[in-house]
């Protein structure tokens, strides 16, 4: 297996971080983009890229800025900025400077909303993209239980007294700033998909009918619960689209957490499977 880092430059000279892994017997054609989501970085995407690459594809991981080995940078920042420009620089450089005919797309996280976003405010791309898998992917339903709805308003008093959420205290590899955060709790707390300047992306999601394998963790109470999974999932309108819950009722072997869902020796035995399922249709 071979890992190769590729910096994607901007105008502000900031890069990206945007790795390859492929191994001698990856295929053409057989290609997926990966991205993850807040307080992380491309290793959550590894064991899910590593047991794709083994079986033939090419998995092409891109950092957000502020994330991993991307720049640093202090400019306002949050899911529109990764959607339309970090996404929009790497769809380029994998359709116009590869000359990849189609790919498919594996998040997690926030790395699904701003695919969303991505393929709103650019539908060129929709056409190159066969099928997709959201792993714990919201961006409105975690406010539906009074509990949730405390938390979310925690987390605004706590990222305005201190400037950041601490992801490195759970064992995450980054903090996040509250300039950032607080587009993802704000749309939780209103239940809405909004942009900046009002947009309502969620009125603009059934454009995007590409199948989606929705995969969420019934331990995740919180981030990425099954309620609102199902609603963000529902919301496209496409009856191809799938939601899967991942726990001891429907099959598998633990309630997984949100984190556990995409990295973890059990989700390569039991969830890996069907996510290869689901883009070999």
């Amino acid at each position: 297996m071979k890992e190769s880092r590729i910096d994607l430059t901007f105008k502000d000279k900031a890069t990206l971080a945007f790795w390859k892994i492929c191994s001698k017997d990856s295929s053409l054609g057989k290609d997926v983009f990966l991205t993850h989501g807040t307080f992380s970085n491309k290793k959550i995407c590894m064991g899910i890229s590593e047991f794709l690459v083994k079986r033939g594809y090419t998995c092409w991981i891109l950092e957000w800025r502020n994330h991993g080995s991307s720049s640093y940078i202090k400019e306002p920042y949050n899911f529109e900025k990764i959607g339309k420009e970090e996404i929009k620089r790497a769809f380029h450089f994998l359709f116009q400077e590869q000359k990849l005919e189609k790919i498919d797309c594996v998040t997690h996280s926030g790395g699904g909303i701003s695919v969303t976003i991505n393929l709103i405010e650019y539908p060129e791309n929709i056409k190159r993209i066969k099928r997709m898998v959201f792993f714990g992917c919201q961006s409105f339903g975690a406010g539906y239980t009074p509990s949730n709805r405390l938390k979310l308003l925690i987390g605004k008093g706590l990222g305005r007294a201190f400037s950041y959420l601490p992801g490195k205290l759970i064992g995450r590899p980054h903090n996040e700033d509250y300039s950032f955060m607080k587009q993802w709790l704000d749309w939780n707390l209103a239940k809405e998909f909004t942009s900046e300047t009002g947009r309502d992306y969620k009125l603009e999601m059934p454009q995007i009918q590409i199948p989606i394998l929705s995969i969420c963790g019934s331990g995740d109470n919180f981030v990425a619960p099954e309620a609102g999974c199902k609603d963000y999932l529902e919301s496209f309108k496409n009856p191809t689209n799938k939601l899967l819950v991942c726990g001891k009722e429907t099959g598998f072997s633990e309630e997984y957490s949100h984190s556990r869902l995409i990295y973890s020796r059990a989700a390569e035995k039991e969830i890996y499977p069907e996510v290869l399922k689901w883009i070999t249709v």
